[in-house]
């Protein structure tokens, strides 16, 4: 029995194996990780592909929004360059929250999500970012294009949690987040990814 050439004997590993979205850097595809009903941290691993516990939050904080990463994007020498000062990427892929009305509660799934804008961030030093996205087919938030169509207080709960999701008591807090951007320079960010991307591992 032969397959059609779409379908995968066996299942692609999320950040090498799916494609980064039909229209990058507008409409990309996101691999959710985090949902905004759980407080375990979860992240894909990176050598079998399936989905690690990393930790249990130690704060009652829990992500305001789906939360994930594209494929084939890696936060390298190019994203480090834009956010400046000498910054090095921290060589992950590039992560993405997704604004959806209807609420998801499910991880390990795949959807199509339009950019609109991002959250400067530094995690130890290392560049970050956070690509803030709408999802694609979303009946509420369908004529968002740009950052400023959200509530500010998304944003604020969404500079919060990444503020303090790694906060432990008497320790120096190791993430930093610095303005929100606009669709224009997400963009830049984005495709700065794939290109780092295809320089560590190929095109």
């Amino acid at each position: 029995m032969s397959f059609p050439s779409s379908f995968y004997r066996w299942r692609p590993h999320p950040w090498h194996g799916l494609e980064v979205g039909s229209d990058p850097p507008r409409l990309v595809q996101a691999y959710i990780e985090l949902t905004p009903f759980d407080v375990i941290k979860y992240e894909v691993d990176k050598t079998t592909g399936y989905l690690r516990v990393d930790r249990p939050q130690r704060t009652s904080a829990m992500p305001p929004t789906l939360y994930g990463f594209i494929p084939r994007t890696l936060c390298g020498p190019r994203v480090g360059a834009i956010f400046g000062e000498g910054r090095h990427g921290d060589g992950d892929p590039l992560d993405i929250c997704v604004v959806s009305e209807r609420p998801i509660n499910r991880t390990e799934v795949i959807l199509n999500a339009r950019v609109i804008g991002g959250l400067q961030m530094l995690d130890e030093g290392k560049v970050d970012d956070k690509i803030i996205a709408i999802l694609a087919s979303d009946n509420v938030w369908q004529t968002s294009t740009h950052i400023t169509d959200l509530p500010e207080i998304i944003i604020e709960r969404l500079r919060h949690y990444f503020s303090t999701y790694k906060m432990v008591p008497g320790k120096t807090q190791p993430t930093e987040v610095s303005q929100a951007y606009d669709a224009d320079h997400a963009f830049r960010v984005i495709e700065a990814s794939m290109q780092d991307y295809d320089e560590e591992f190929g095109a």
